[in-house]
């Protein structure tokens, strides 16, 4: 998609200019922005109840939007499992709009694992439920939706792990990703909302946050990040025309994470995965090595192999590998590599 993006860069097909000169609501951006809606439609399954919007702002808006349109006014709590660091984040958001509750927390264990439905009761009156579908930092993602009354929308926050897999939508009264990760470039995030919610918020939120706003003029109620939003309707039109659709991308995903897990858990205990067996994401392998020292010899020598940005968080340690759909699984072949080579020299 990249080569395709710069053989368009200059002059975009039936333009005359490149897409970056031409107007918004020039009628092949429009186009440009239905095709995208749409394809998204096709791969995830996502009926006629549910509007497609493209937003800016990034997560950090989405925190505060959706607190605002579901939360405000209603004399209802929202309620939050915390799974790590970006959950964590989005509560703070929303207690700024209202009564807003954690009913999981794994704060405990470092956020390593994912709760069953044991582990938490959502109030059926809750206005929502919200939950991060992978956390980039702390390697755990949940394999299903969690638990959830019909009467409560369930919202998550699917920024990182955004079409690597199916998604079964219709379970979902509103679920958002920042393209970055996983879809495109940073500057677009893709909103997909039920209608009958987007027409509940009060019209006092303010005009960004407004999701009636985007969803009434067709993401075009300000100037949308065009540039992005024709880059992640290309990726995927890549996903479903040459990959197979998001079965395929699941399976080519499950393949390459599954490789350095069987490493780390043949390891001997000298690779030590963050994340429990049952909650490891496909898009981002975390583990710890037996000493600080270990780790920066890991991550130097690592880079002589041309392979780059494998320091984990600062609040999990180790290594981080982020394997995200556009990562080839030569990639991760050399990096199971490395990690099988520098065992044996060090273990």
């Amino acid at each position: 998609m990249l080569r395709e993006v710069q053989d368009e860069m200059l002059c975009l097909p039936g333009a005359g200019a490149s897409l970056l000169e031409i107007s918004h609501r020039d009628k092949l951006f429009v186009e440009i922005l239905h095709d995208a809606q749409n394809t998204l439609r096709s791969l995830l399954g996502i009926s006629d109840d549910y509007s497609v919007m493209f937003m800016q702002g990034g997560a950090t808006l989405q925190f505060s939007a959706i607190a605002a349109n579901l939360l405000r006014g209603t004399g209802k709590r929202a309620e939050y499992l915390l799974t790590g660091s970006w959950g964590k984040k989005a509560i703070n958001e929303a207690k700024k709009e209202g009564d807003a509750v954690a009913i999981f927390d794994a704060k405990e264990s470092n956020y390593d694992h994912l709760p069953t439905s044991a582990d938490y009761s959502v109030s059926d009156d809750a206005a929502y439920l919200y939950y991060c579908s992978n956390e980039t930092i702390q390697g755990v993602q949940f394999q299903d939706e969690p638990e959830c009354p019909e009467s409560v929308p369930l919202v998550s926050d699917a920024s990182s792990d955004f079409l690597c897999r199916p998604l079964d939508v219709q379970k979902y009264g509103m679920l958002y990703a920042c393209a970055q990760k996983n879809a495109g470039p940073a500057g677009v995030t893709a909103v997909v909302m039920r209608k009958d919610l987007i027409e509940k918020a009060d019209a006092s939120v303010p005009g960004y946050l407004y999701y009636k706003n985007h969803h009434d003029n067709d993401s075009e109620w300000n100037t949308p990040p065009t540039f992005a939003i024709y880059v992640l309707g290309k990726v995927a039109r890549w996903l479903r025309d040459e990959i197979g659709g998001l079965e395929a991308m699941e399976k080519i995903n499950r393949e390459k994470s599954g490789s350095l897990y069987k490493i780390i858990d043949e390891s001997g205990g000298f690779y030590r995965g963050h994340a429990r067996p049952e909650c490891r994401s496909l898009m981002n392998v975390t583990f710890n090595l037996p000493s600080d020292e270990l780790t920066a010899k890991f991550i130097s020598e690592a880079a002589t192999h041309r392979l780059a940005a494998l320091k984990g968080h600062r609040s999990v340690g180790g290594i981080r590998a982020s394997i995200y759909n556009a990562m080839p699984r030569e990639g991760v072949e050399t990096l199971g590599q490395f990690m099988t080579d520098f065992l044996s020299r060090n273990g």
